[in-house]
């Protein structure tokens, strides 16, 4: 007869799983993705090498449970600010707000999983990443053009330039200097997702306020 774990053995199988991506997502804050080893993720986890690779089987099988971990939560968070908006432009404003503020709070991280210099083998992680918070804010501005909102947007274009300008404005190496829960790092938010929001022909963002009522987000 075949073993089977029971509901006991599975939750702390999960819960071990989890501890070990919270491990190297602490470390990819604070050094980079290169630094997430097996060694000293084990080490902040408090077990063994050897336990690492009962749950992933190299580094970059790590890596890509980190990064689809940070996925995931981003995308959770832009989705639940936009549910929560009462039309498809102030979601889109929404999404932008909630991304960015929390892309500025979590600079290291989300720099280490989007763009950061890495090997040959991470690099794809990053473009994957990428390419979905892309597909989000397309998606977004495919709502708002289809509601009629929009006159001549082009939203594959325009959410690449907004994800490329997230980095660069925001988390990037040459990105402006500013602490995410301060006065300045709440305008810059504001206008990132200004500038955004006309790129796609919302000339008026600030007089509607869709900015503004967007809800700054919780940190995690």
């Amino acid at each position: 007869m075949a073993y089977r774990r029971t509901e006991k053995v599975e939750e702390r199988l999960r819960a071990r799983h989890a501890a070990l991506v919270v491990a190297a997502r602490a470390i990819a804050a604070a050094e980079g993705l290169d630094a997430v080893q097996v060694a000293p993720v084990a080490k902040r986890a408090g077990v063994a090498a050897g336990t690492v690779y009962r749950y992933f089987d190299s580094k970059g099988a790590l890596v890509a449970a980190l990064v689809a971990d940070v996925s995931a939560r981003e995308l959770a968070a832009m989705q639940d600010a936009a549910a929560a908006s009462p039309g498809p432009l102030s979601a889109l404003a929404a999404a932008l707000v909630t991304l960015a503020a929390r892309a500025l709070r979590q600079r290291r991280l989300i720099w280490a999983v989007i763009g950061e210099p890495v090997d040959a083998e991470l690099a794809p992680m990053q473009r994957e990443f990428r390419q979905t918070l892309i597909a989000a804010f397309a998606e977004r501005i495919e709502e708002a053009a289809t509601d009629g909102r929009l006159a001549d947007a082009n939203p594959a274009l325009v959410a690449r330039a907004i994800v490329g300008g997230l980095v660069e404005a925001l988390i990037g190496p040459l990105a402006i200097a500013v602490e995410a829960d301060s006065a300045a790092g709440r305008a810059a938010v504001q206008a990132f997702a200004l500038s955004a929001l006309r790129a796609i022909g919302i000339v008026d963002a600030r007089a509607r306020g869709l900015v503004v009522q967007a809800v700054w987000p919780e940190a995690d």
